[in-house]
């Protein structure tokens, strides 16, 4: 399933391993030869058009840019394994474009669940990397203890990405309403007193709905994110593919912790970083991004004021000017 992305060129990409990436590329007429290339690598439920304005941006800047379709998602492959999508599959996925491409070292820019790949791709992918941008998702170290029972400690069994686990559960409901689900997703945010007096405000659902059953469920709020055309993008590639790709990322959370040990305590040096947070995400909170410092050697560190979930559309031109602000003086 692919779908326009204007500005771009778009490629079907054969990795070693058997896999295909649906990749998009925007790209000036000449690169200077000092400039690397700059990767995007999307979240969940999103695509390589979720980058649409910052492939604009920073290929105005003068830098290539690229943005696939990852594993499980939109016009790439789907394979059937859970174990498919672990980190070292995803990371694996990066590194082999990049042969592809024929480039030695990227900057890697991820946002949502591709900001967790992002952040392991110095760790498990060092030469390959010239520098990593975090958008809402921080790096944090490997934890202690299983991450299945850390969001268990923090949410209850109702956290939603407990729910993601069983496999077919919330692949089935989340394409009950798929146009729904995108409504109700891609809005502007709000702060967190306007949240507290929604949830004050909203009768508690029926008893046994999991978390995006209540979120496509409860009065809209915030204004749409996307035009008509866009949200097309997001419903008509979904409805064709599912979630089921995406939603096994989730499912690894506890198999890359197991595969990864040499990790503990791990930091990230000798290349650069940047961290943008949004301060009204209500799941990647600016907080869990302030023990960064101590563990990245070079680091900056933003925060976009009234900002929730999807920066890159909601504060586009924020994002943006940082971005190619932080490329244009580390490289």
């Amino acid at each position: 399933m692919t779908y326009a992305l204007p500005g771009t060129t778009h490629q079907l990409v054969e990795l070693p391993d058997g896999i295909t990436l649906s990749v998009y590329e925007a790209a000036p007429a000449e690169v200077a030869a000092d400039r690397p290339v700059v990767v995007f690598s999307h979240g969940f439920p999103e695509l390589a058009f979720s980058w649409r304005q910052q492939l604009a941006a920073a290929s105005a800047a003068g830098y290539r840019a690229v943005a696939p379709d990852q594993r499980g998602y939109g016009g790439s492959s789907r394979p059937e394994a859970v174990t498919d999508y672990d980190i070292h599959h995803l990371t694996g996925d990066l590194v082999a474009l990049l042969d592809h491409l024929d480039v030695e070292r990227a900057v890697f820019v991820g946002h949502d669940w591709g900001g967790f790949v992002v952040w392991q791709m110095p760790l498990l992918h060092p030469d390959r990397v010239a520098g990593v941008v975090g958008v809402n998702t921080p790096y944090i170290p490997r934890l202690p203890i299983r991450p299945t029972e850390a969001f268990r400690m923090v949410g209850g069994d109702g956290m939603y990405i407990l729910e993601f686990q069983e496999p077919g559960v919330a692949d089935e409901i989340l394409m009950r309403d798929v146009p729904g689900l995108f409504d109700a997703l891609f809005r502007t945010a709000m702060s967190p007193e306007e949240m507290a007096l929604a949830a004050a405000a909203t009768p508690a659902g029926p008893d046994g709905l999991t978390t995006f059953e209540r979120i496509v469920a409860a009065p809209r709020r915030g204004t749409p994110l996307l035009s008509a055309d866009e949200m097309a993008v997001y419903v008509d590639t979904f409805t064709e593919t599912g979630f089921t790709g995406g939603l096994n990322w989730y499912r690894n959370f506890d198999r890359n912790w197991e595969t990864t040990p040499q990790l503990d305590g791990a930091r990230i040096d000798g290349v650069p970083c940047l961290m943008v947070t949004a301060s009204w995400d209500p799941v990647l909170t600016p907080a869990l991004a302030q023990g960064m410092p101590a563990v990245i050697g070079d680091l900056e560190l933003h925060e976009l004021a009234e900002c929730g979930h999807w920066t890159q559309v909601e504060r586009a031109d924020d994002l943006d000017a940082l971005l190619v602000d932080w490329l244009r003086r580390k490289f």
